[in-house]
């Protein structure tokens, strides 16, 4: 198998230097290149290709949400892994990257087996939020769409997908929204993992989304909750 190529975006350079030192010490990973800003980030993932980008949001010349926008827009960069980069207390773009096309979230505090699996996750095309980062992010999105409202209103087209949803999808959409995991939310509902992720799995084609942070986005924006 070979390795998971890696471009590290950050405009601190201890940051980089922490991060690259980190995937280095194996044979998974292999860190191809580094960025300081969101410009550079963009037209090295144009030449370089890497299986996942690290990408922060807040640095000079192009910050990390508008960079994520342009490596979506772009054919060639379209499908390449994207996992923000984040300190969930203080970061208030988080809603406005997975909008954008993020495919999860790592605290800059992640030790090095986080680190590993949430980019072989990514690698693979899942997103972080399934596994070790799911309470942290989704609380954090939750209490950022009850303070304040996402950078562009709710479209009706949004609303209809959401309408869309079965009863039994909708619920397990909103225990997803809660950050459950596809065996709790079975326990609870009484029924398989396997039909869970069935029902997850209508619901993301449903509203358009791709992974389940996106889903967890779009949930959100529509107003789904508990009742």
């Amino acid at each position: 198998m070979s390795a998971v190529r890696v471009l590290v975006v950050d405009d601190q350079v201890m940051i980089r230097s922490g991060i690259r030192a980190l995937l280095e010490t194996g044979t998974e990973v292999e860190v191809v290149g580094e960025a300081a800003d969101g410009r550079r980030a963009v037209d090295m993932a144009r030449a370089l290709i890497p299986d996942v980008i690290l990408m922060d949001l807040r640095m000079p010349v192009l910050d990390g949400v508008e960079a994520i926008t342009r490596l979506r827009a772009d054919a060639t960069t379209a499908d390449i892994g994207i996992l923000v980069l984040t300190t969930f207390d203080t970061d208030q773009d988080i809603l406005a990257a997975l909008q954008a096309g993020a495919n999860g979230f790592l605290g800059k505090s992640a030790d090095h087996e986080e680190l590993l699996r949430a980019v072989e996750r990514v690698a693979a095309g899942g997103s972080s939020l399934s596994a070790v980062a799911t309470d942290t992010v989704v609380g954090h999105l939750t209490r950022t769409a009850r303070r304040q409202r996402p950078r562009e209103a709710v479209s009706p087209e949004e609303l209809r997908r959401a309408e869309s949803l079965t009863a039994r999808e909708r619920e397990v959409t909103v225990l997803v929204a809660q950050g459950l995991n596809n065996d709790t939310i079975a326990e609870r509902l009484f029924i398989s993992p396997l039909t869970v992720k069935t029902h997850v799995n209508r619901a993301m084609s449903k509203m358009h989304v791709r992974d389940r942070a996106q889903l967890v986005v779009a949930a959100l924006r529509a107003g789904l909750r508990e009742d």
